[in-house]
């Protein structure tokens, strides 16, 4: 095992022995540059700040090493199997409902318990992780999720795997919230705009199970006009195969990542904390396994003072409540949660209900998209899949661009998007459906890779995975109303186009309001 591993807030080095191998430089009375971070935190407790400027300079001093490197792996792969696992109950939904027939007419009543586990993932795992941290979750997540992946593989009926669909989702919840917030809190400002490309983890996911699709749907399910007296089990093994076989590629992933790397207390949550010491002892065990300079002192840290409020317990109801309260504490910071809560939602919305209505506008325009055999539809899935992937390396390129930034990428690909799904209105052929519809998914993931990644940045570290996880929580009643109105509307009219553009335009507009322009600076 590398010395990486050896990484943990409980090993035997103390202070003296970090002493020993740096040359520690007494600048506890030196003054401290504020000007580097995203925002000045001074006003909701200036010792937090000052500590936070010293831990970020330290981490920036140490450099980008291989033990942040494997987090890129590691932590990427929570972004794939939340992506997996998001579409594995969406491509099995139509062979359950085929089987074992749909509860209600009007409702898919998989895709609604997957995202109500969703929701309630994002809300139970963001609280936690900012209240004992994000270890736990990092090493438990997707043991839980591959358990009940395999078990719903197995269920009986429609209402069993619902049920199933809603627990592993709620295990996923959380994924893409913590590894995001994870690996930020590990990086140098230099690196920063890894987390944009992290998503293309997220792509992986997707492909890696629009392949198995290709593979199990395409041989094992039903004939698309099979009723369900006339679709039996043994000829509809291929939902069953696909939950099999990604649940048990996650349990790999789960074991990778125990055995890979030790993972310990991100130094940013330490210090909100108050944590002085295992901040020392966490940065200076990572500077000295890979020879890095460092200079930073217990002495400087200690000698700030306390951090607001950590004399109370965590479970404390004040320091509970300022989790929520935290993310509000200042009119600019109070403007930025409402502006980014209002994006996530807003996308949260307008993608299901554009997804409900546009069969039915193409139908009515007598669009051809190809037959609708069990081959060509996990085959066209699994080439969208593989188009994904450029979306979050664009993505990557756009935020470090200085005249676009964060923001800017946010707009382009809203934008981007809007008009490709504009143009998507238009197809005629077989071709056409294929080839927009690809390039629809690729501009998706250039908003959604940039957004996963500012959502943190723009966050206080001491609130940072609640705040991600309202973001995600809004997310996602935004997708549940969308479901619900694109159930129960009338979409066999062009008004939900105009609705949905509407919305696009108004994400543009979002994006651009932020008030933040995190390229280059530091997360606080």
């Amino acid at each position: 095992m590398s010395t990486a591993a050896t990484l943990d807030t409980d090993y035997a080095i103390d202070s003296k022995t970090v002493k020993a191998d740096f040359r520690q430089d007494d600048d506890s009375n030196t003054s401290i540059d504020l000007q580097k971070e995203i925002w000045d935190s001074t006003a909701i407790d200036s010792v937090l700040a000052k500590k936070m400027a010293l831990v970020n300079d330290a981490i920036d001093e140490i450099g980008m090493t291989p033990f942040q490197w494997k987090l890129f792996v590691l932590n990427g792969f929570g972004y794939a199997v939340d992506s997996l696992l998001i579409v594995c109950q969406s491509i099995a939904q139509p062979a359950v409902s085929q089987e074992f027939g749909s509860p209600s007419k009007h409702i898919k009543g998989v895709a609604l318990a997957s995202q109500v586990g969703l929701l309630v993932g994002a809300a139970l795992w963001g609280l936690s992780a900012d209240i004992i941290g994000r270890k736990i979750a990092f090493n438990t997540s997707l043991f839980l999720c591959a358990g009940f992946v395999l078990i719903a593989g197995g269920m009986p009926n429609y209402i069993s795997f619902s049920a199933m669909v809603a627990i592993y989702s709620a295990g996923a919840g959380g994924n893409y919230i913590l590894d995001a917030t994870n690996f930020l809190e590990f990086l140098p400002a230099s690196h920063a705009w890894l987390v944009t490309f992290l998503a293309v983890w997220w792509a992986v996911g997707y492909t890696i199970t629009g392949l198995l699709a290709w593979a199990f749907m395409s041989n094992y399910s039903c004939d698309p006009d099979a009723t369900v007296t006339q679709c039996h089990r043994s000829e509809n093994m291929g939902w069953r195969y696909l939950h099999f076989t990604a649940g048990s590629l996650v349990i790999v992933l789960s074991i990778l990542r125990l055995l890979i790397i030790r993972m310990v207390q991100t130094p940013k949550w330490l210090i909100s904390q108050n944590r002085d010491e295992d901040v020392h002892r966490v940065l200076g065990e990572l500077a000295r396994s890979y020879d890095r300079p460092y200079h930073l002192t217990l002495e400087s840290l200690q000698s700030q003072g306390q951090v607001l409020h950590t004399e109370k317990s965590v479970w404390s109801a004040l320091r509970l409540r300022k989790h929520f309260a935290g993310l509000f504490e200042t009119r600019i910071l109070a403007y930025s949660t409402m502006m980014i809560l209002s994006n996530w939602f807003v996308i949260g919305l307008v993608t299901p209900l554009y997804g409900v209505f546009l069969p039915y506008y193409l139908k009515s325009r007598g669009a051809s998209v190809g037959d609708d055999s069990n081959y060509t539809t996990w085959r066209n899935y699994a080439i969208n899949q593989v188009a994904g992937l450029f979306g979050p390396i664009i993505a990557g390129v756009l935020v470090e661009t200085r005249f676009l930034g964060r923001r800017g990428t946010l707009a382009i690909g809203a934008l981007v998007i809007m008009a490709l799904q504009f143009g998507y209105t238009k197809i005629k052929t077989p071709a056409q459906n294929v080839g927009v519809s690809a390039s629809i998914t690729a501009a998706s993931n250039i908003y959604y890779g940039t957004i996963y990644a500012y959502t943190p940045e723009i966050l206080p570290s001491a609130h940072r995975a609640t705040g991600y996880g309202v973001c995600v929580v809004l997310n996602r009643v935004g997708g549940i109303t969308g479901v619900l109105t694109g159930s129960y509307a009338n979409v066999e009219t062009t008004a939900p186009l105009f609705v949905c553009a509407g919305l696009f335009a108004l994400l543009i507009v979002l994006s651009l309001a932020l008030p933040f322009e995190s390229r280059g600076k530091r997360s606080v």
